[in-house]
């Protein structure tokens, strides 16, 4: 196929011109039959940005392996590379030879890729990666502007990957019911915030999505880098993640690729595969930070991997195990909950016995009515615990909905909302947000961690409709809760 043989000087985009580009590649993509919304075109809006990024990677690993007088062995061979088939814009190919290109070579050639670890990973990004687009015309035209992007600046790159975010996001507004894999920004910080990773320590999502978690502790570490050494172990042995389905499994290598990750410890995988037993010291993480799906269901395989008296179909439930179990003695957590965990009985209530047997639980954030609305409007909370002692104490701290006490796509939670929550945080007192309750009186209460904020008179006949409704609902969600232990301990009998 005809391929550029020089390429001149990048020329650095800015941030106007950036998010120009991008909204014309999808205005582009619109005109194409073959997708149908933002759901098909931002993954395929991806993978041709992996592979424009990955080429510009591959050419800085070589530019260096000159200076050292070393060969370069590239991941992706030729005739696949970016500069071999996409940066000809003049004479490369277009209509039915590129759309043959792309089909029949470029990604069964991705897909088929062995050898190194870093083939493995390309070629698993690829497993499930098809070209959706019918025109190779229209395709022509969006890989020419893609081909403007310059992955070696980084500006650009951070540019680039602050827009890339905000794709995702409205990729998450796209998906309505199936925008499972989105935690809203500040939510996610927050708990990066106060986890506090350090360097040299591992750091796990085992449901990590689009890569939220991953790219936040890693924002969050890059200040704290002194020499090449320390930025070898942030780049290499820090960041892991696992994501089940293939769709956020791309966009999280793509994501980790754009912040700077140049090979993501990504794996493609159910975090739930394996009997719990199985996890032994060396599969354990100094930090874990996520907030694994809530509100579906687990295949029977997959339960049969837990003990017999924790075993349950409901996610979360079988997320807090496997998290609690991967957490290395010392290590700290911050995970997303639904109310029902806290108020749940049964399998719930044993699960969060052994956290307070086994586990520091010293601090439960409640999240303000709505933060993921309107996608869901199941109450939220964060879990802060460690594996150092048995609990003694826990604090709650309810943060306050801002004024209105409404949120929406178009007015989020901000991360100055939790202000009051962070200064509280290192200097704990009673106050109008915060109470402290003892692990002794949750036991006597069944395990029951749904405890209302006493320090509040609430006076029910002025109590807002919305909050009545929550109440209810609150009720509602604990009943099923009930029933579908009832249901689990009759099908095992």
């Amino acid at each position: 196929m005809p391929k550029k043989t020089t390429q001149p000087a990048p020329q650095q985009n800015s941030k106007a011109s950036l998010s120009s580009l991008i909204k014309s590649s999808r205005d582009i993509m619109r005109k194409d039959a073959g997708l149908n919304g933002d759901l098909d075109r931002l993954p395929q809006l991806s993978w041709i940005l992996f592979l424009k990024c990955y080429d510009d990677l591959e050419m800085r690993r070589e530019e260096d392996a000159k200076l050292e007088r070393k060969a370069y062995k590239p991941v992706i061979p030729s005739p696949y590379r970016w500069r071999d088939w996409a940066s000809d814009e003049d004479n490369g190919a277009t209509g039915e030879d590129l759309v043959k290109f792309v089909n029949d070579g470029l990604l069964p050639a991705l897909r088929g890729l062995s050898g190194s670890d870093e083939r493995l990973k390309v070629a698993e990004v690829f497993k499930e990666t098809y070209s959706r687009m019918l025109s190779g015309y229209l395709l022509r035209d969006v890989v020419n502007l893609v081909d403007n992007i310059h992955f070696q600046s980084k500006d650009e790159i951070f540019t680039l990957a602050h827009l890339y975010e905000s794709m995702l996001k409205e990729m998450r507004d796209a998906a309505g019911d199936s925008g499972e894999f989105y935690t809203p920004r500040p939510v996610v910080k927050l708990i990066v915030d106060r986890v506090k990773p350090r360097l040299g320590e591992s750091v796990l999502d085992p449901a990590c999505g689009t890569g939220g978690f991953l790219v936040e502790s890693y924002e969050y570490l890059k200040p704290r880098v002194k020499n090449s050494k320390e930025q070898e172990t942030l780049q290499m042995r820090t960041l892991f993640g696992v994501e089940k389905k293939p769709l956020p499994y791309l966009l999280s290598t793509m994501n980790l690729l754009l912040h700077g990750i140049e090979t993501p410890n990504i794996r493609r995988d159910n975090a739930l595969k394996n009997p719990l037993n199985e996890i032994g010291e060396k599969d354990r993480f100094d930090v874990i930070v996520t907030n694994p799906p809530f509100g579906g269901e687990e295949e029977a395989g997959i339960q049969l991997n837990f003990p017999e008296n924790t075993r349950a179909s409901e996610t979360a439930l079988l997320f807090m195990q496997f998290v609690m179990r991967s957490l290395k003695h010392g290590g700290r957590c911050g995970v997303v909950v639904p109310n029902g965990f806290l108020f749940g009985d049964g399998v719930a209530a044993r699960v969060k016995a052994q956290m307070l047997r086994d586990f520091n639980l010293h601090t439960i954030i409640r999240l303000p009515e709505g933060v993921f609305a309107p996608y869901t409007g199941i109450p939220t909370n964060v879990l802060f615990f460690d594996r150092t002692q048995p609990t003694v104490d826990i604090w709650f701290y309810e943060v306050p909905a801002r004024d209105g006490g409404r949120y929406s796509k178009s007015k989020p939670m901000q991360f100055d909302e939790f202000q009051n929550c962070i200064e509280w945080w290192d200097d704990r007192v009673e106050n109008e947000f915060a109470w402290k309750v003892s692990a002794e009186s949750v036991f006597e209460k069944g395990c029951n961690l749904d405890i209302r904020n006493p320090n509040r008179l609430e006076d029910i006949e002025h109590t807002p409709p919305d909050i009545l409704v929550k109440d209810i609902l609150d009720k509602e969600m604990r009943i099923i809760e009930i029933i579908k232990e009832i249901n689990q301990i009759l099908e095992n009998k």
